[in-house]
C-alpha cells in the first residue's frame, strides 16, 4: 500500500509518453492517491462524442470507487478546430481552479506540442485571419510551404503538413505571434516534474496493434458512423487523423476493411515514433523526464514517482 502524498513542491505533475502505453489510468490513480484532478493534454479528447477513437478510457478515471475529476475533456463539439492558443487558456483556468482549491494537478497526454506550451510558457495570442497572407501563401506549392513553417518550429503533428487549408493557418498563426511577441501577457510561474512511460519500441507496436483491433471489434466504427449520421463532413472527420482519417475512408467507401486496418495500425505506430521523437528533443532542450519502464505493474509505478517526489 503507498501512503498518500498530500504535499510536495511540484505544482504540476505531468504523466506522458507515446500512445497506448497506459497514461490515464496512472495519472488518475496519482490524482486518487494525491487528493489531485487531471488536466487532459491530448489534442482531440476535447472532442465530444469521439470516445472510441480518441481513446479517452472514461473508465479509467474511476478510482476506488470515486470519478477522479478530468479537465479539458469533452470541452467542444466535433468539427470544431481547437488549437494550442486556446488549449492554453483552458490549461491556465484549470490549474489556477486546481490550484486555488488547494488540490494536486496533473497533466496528462501525449501531445508534445500541448505539454510544451503549458511548461515552456509560450506566449500565445489569438490570431485573426490574415487575407493578404493567405493568398500570397496560396500561391506556394505545398514543399514551400513546410518549409516555410519549418522555420518557425518543429513539426510533430503531420496533419498540418498534409492538410494544405491548416498548413496555411499554422503559418499564418506563427507569423503573427512572431510580429506581436510584445503584447504576450506574463505566464504564471509554477514547479513541474515530467514522468513518462517507456517501453521497447517492439513492445509498443504489439500493445498499438491489440488496441486497434479491441476498439474495432467494440464500437470504434460505429462511433464514426454515427458523427456522419450527425451531419459531420468526411472530410471533417478525416481532419482528426489517424483512426477518423482511416475509418471514415473506409465508412465512405475508398478502401476496403483490410485496407483500413493496415493503414491505420501503420499510421498509429508512426505516430508513436514521432511522439518519442518529440519527447527526446524536449530532452535536448532542457527538459528533465523521468523514465518510467512500462512493464512495472501500477502500484510499482506509483511508488517509483512517490519516490521520486520526495527526493
Amino acid at each position: 500500500m503507498i501512503q498518500q502524498i498530500k504535499k510536495n513542491r511540484y505544482d504540476l505533475i505531468v504523466i506522458t509518453g507515446p500512445t497506448a502505453t497506459g497514461k490515464t489510468k496512472l495519472a488518475a490513480e496519482l490524482a486518487d492517491m494525491m487528493d489531485g484532478e487531471v488536466i487532459s493534454a491530448d489534442s482531440r479528447q476535447v472532442y465530444k462524442g469521439m470516445d472510441i477513437g480518441t481513446g479517452k478510457d472514461l473508465a479509467d478515471y474511476i478510482v476506488n470507487g470515486r470519478v477522479v475529476p478530468a479537465h479539458l475533456v469533452d470541452m467542444v463539439e466535433p468539427g470544431y478546430e481547437f488549437n494550442v492558443f486556446e488549449f492554453q487558456n483552458h490549461f491556465l483556468k484549470a490549474f489556477e481552479h486546481i490550484r486555488k482549491r488547494d488540490k494536486q494537478a496533473v497533466m496528462c497526454g501525449g501531445t508534445g506540442l500541448y505539454i510544451e506550451a503549458a511548461l515552456a510558457k509560450y506566449r500565445l495570442l489569438k490570431v485573426p485571419v490574415n487575407q493578404k497572407l493567405r493568398k500570397e501563401l496560396e500561391l506556394l506549392s505545398q514543399d514551400e510551404l513546410v518549409e516555410m513553417l519549418k522555420k518557425y518550429r518543429s513539426l510533430h503533428n503531420t496533419t498540418d503538413t498534409t492538410d494544405r487549408k491548416r498548413l496555411i493557418r499554422a503559418i499564418e498563426i506563427e507569423t503573427y505571434n512572431d510580429k506581436h511577441k510584445e503584447d504576450r501577457k506574463d505566464f504564471p510561474e509554477f514547479s513541474y516534474i515530467i514522468f513518462a512511460i517507456d517501453f521497447p519500441r517492439k513492445e509498443i507496436r504489439q500493445r498499438i496493434t491489440e488496441r486497434l483491433k479491441h476498439r474495432v471489434d467494440n464500437g470504434m466504427i460505429q462511433e464514426i458512423q454515427e458523427l456522419l449520421k450527425k451531419g459531420l463532413k468526411p472530410e471533417q472527420l478525416m481532419f482528426y487523423g489517424l483512426e477518423y482519417k482511416y475509418i471514415t475512408q473506409y465508412v465512405t467507401g475508398e478502401i476496403n476493411y483490410d485496407e483500413m486496418l493496415g493503414k491505420l495500425n501503420t499510421a498509429i505506430h508512426q505516430f508513436a515514433k514521432r511522439q518519442m521523437t518529440w519527447f527526446r528533443r524536449m530532452e535536448k532542450q532542457g527538459f528533465k523526464i523521468h523514465w518510467i519502464d512500462g512493464s512495472l505493474v501500477n502500484s510499482k509505478k506509483l511508488l517509483q514517482i512517490t519516490q521520486t517526489l520526495q527526493k
